[in-house]
This record gives structure tokens, C-alpha cells and sequence, in this order.
């Protein structure tokens, strides 16, 4: 899977009822269900019932069990409040018989109000920069395993504006900046661009609460899962210009990691933000 078109294909839900949506699972190369493939399906399911003068602007999800790749997954809206100003949504993803992600999602009509902003860090341009996977490719054989099964085409572009951070077995500050972008083109429906966002937020949050401890441990002895997630696209969003992942990790510990970001474009407006807890448990000898 190269581009967004395609990722839009594969994870195209099917109506099968009254807010009741069923959708197909692609492989990431982790084995499992990737959480931002349920983040989007679960996002287009909410916007399906909803007005389409209304825009997304806060979900908040519970990952509760690793969804199973070789079967459907049924996504169940319930129509929580149509309001003057805001509607919401809960969404549950269910794979025989059982919940396996639960979300809650906003959705908001445009409105005039006071607005600010925090400042965008000053960092290389994408122009100037190698994606994660040219950079993979470079070490040929000498990559581990671990790595090697993550090179793929993937619908989504990444270049972190320290290259090497995520390979270096060295402590490091728990921060970092990626660029990052759909491959491809993508239809001019801002809905379509927001659920590419919340397909693309699942990516590098944990990195972030790993860099501390490269020192210590490698990704292949590590168990990582994504336990909740939380987004707010504040403006319109662009997926297919280059946009800034500027992440930080606050803390860690109890076998979990915590990290946080903007999203900026390129002339510096923020355009969401999130928030992740995940497991980062290691792995025992």
C-alpha cells in the first residue's frame, strides 16, 4: 500500500445497519491490528451519522484488546447528543463478540472566537531530509529484525529531522520533531483529511518515551501497545502538505510511557494536538 487512495480503499467501512459499520484490517508489519487503522475507521463510522457542516475536533479512545487481522471489524455508533453547537458520538469496535476499542468523539460547527497559540520549534525542512524508511534501507543487513519487517510502502511519510535518533543505542532527551504527510494524492473533503490524521497520530508518540532509554534497552526487547489516545484538530488540516510532529514524552514508568505533541504546518499554525499512554513493558530475558 502506497498512497492514500489506496489506504482509503483498504479501510473503507460497509454499512450494514442503522449506525452499525463493518471494516477490513491491513497489515502494518507489527503482527496486529494497528491502532490508527480503528482510530480512522472508528472516526468515518461517527462522521457517517453526523451532519456534514459539523467537523471533528476532540476524540478520546480506550484500545482495549489486540484486534485479530484475519477477521472483520464491526464498528457500533451510538448517537449520544445532536445539539445546537456540538454532537457527539460514542463508537465501539467489536471482534467476535467482544469490545476491543471504545471512543468518544465531538464534533463541532464552525465558529468566530478569541484565538492563541503556542510557537512552532525552528527545525530542518523536509526538503533537506530522508524518510524513516530510506534511512532503514541504508543499513541493509546490518539492521535487526526487528526493524527490517517495519520496511514497507506505506500511505504515510515520515521524516524525523534527527535521523538517526530512533537507531542510536544511546540516552537521549525524550523529545523529537518529525515531518510528516500523506503519499499521494488526496480528495479536497476535509473529513477525508481528518481521518487520515487520526490514522497517522497512531505513529511515533511512543517512540518519544523510548529515546530515554535507548541506553538501556532495544525496540526487539520491548512490549509496546497503544492503551489510549486522545486528539484535537483545532484548524483545517492539509494531510497532503508537509506537516510537523513536535513530541515530547513527560514521563514513564509502571510499564507504561506517556507522550504528548502538536501538529503544525509549514508556516507554523497549530492544527491539532494529542496525548498517548501506552504499554512499554520489558521484556523479561
Amino acid at each position: 500500500m502506497k498512497t492514500a487512495s489506496e489506504l482509503l480503499e483498504v479501510i473503507e467501512l460497509e454499512h450494514i445497519e442503522r449506525n452499525i459499520f463493518r471494516g477490513p484490517s491491513h497489515d502494518v508489519g507489527s503482527g496486529r491490528v494497528f491502532g490508527g487503522q480503528v482510530l480512522s475507521q472508528a472516526l468515518h463510522a461517527a462522521m457517517l451519522t453526523v451532519d456534514q457542516s459539523r467537523f471533528m475536533h476532540s476524540m478520546h479512545a480506550y484500545f482495549i484488546l489486540a484486534g485479530d487481522m484475519e477477521a472483520p471489524i464491526v464498528y457500533e455508533v451510538d448517537r449520544t447528543r445532536d445539539g445546537g453547537s456540538f454532537t457527539t458520538r460514542r463508537v465501539r469496535a467489536i471482534q467476535h463478540g467482544r469490545e476491543i476499542f471504545v471512543s468518544s468523539i465531538s464534533f463541532h460547527k464552525k465558529e468566530d472566537g478569541l484565538d492563541h497559540q503556542i510557537d512552532m520549534k525552528e527545525v530542518t525542512p523536509p526538503e533537506e531530509l530522508m524518510t524513516d524508511q530510506d534511512i532503514l534501507k541504508n543499513f541493509g543487513d546490518g539492521m535487526p529484525e526487528s526493524l527490517k519487517r517495519l520496511i514497507r510502502p506505506r500511505p504515510i511519510l515520515f521524516k524525523p529531522t534527527d535521523p538517526m535518533s530512533f537507531l542510536r543505542d544511546e540516552k537521549l532527551p525524550p523529545h523529537q520533531t518529525i515531518w510528516f504527510k500523506a503519499s499521494g494524492e488526496v480528495p479536497a473533503d476535509q473529513r477525508i483529511h481528518r481521518r487520515i490524521l487520526a490514522y497517522a497520530t497512531d505513529y511515533n508518540l511512543l517512540g518519544s518515551a523510548i529515546l530515554p532509554h535507548r541506553d538501556q534497552v532495544g525496540f526487539r526487547d520491548l512490549m509496546m501497545a497503544s492503551l489510549d489516545h486522545a486528539l484535537w484538530i483545532h484548524d483545517e488540516v492539509h494531510i497532503a502538505d508537509w506537516l510537523l510532529f513536535q513530541l515530547e514524552s513527560p514521563w514513564a514508568g509502571a510499564g507504561r510511557g506517556f507522550a504528548r505533541g502538536s501538529i503544525f504546518n509549514r508556516e507554523g499554525k497549530l492544527l491539532a494536538s494529542l496525548a498517548q499512554e501506552g504499554l512499554m513493558r520489558v521484556r523479561r530475558k
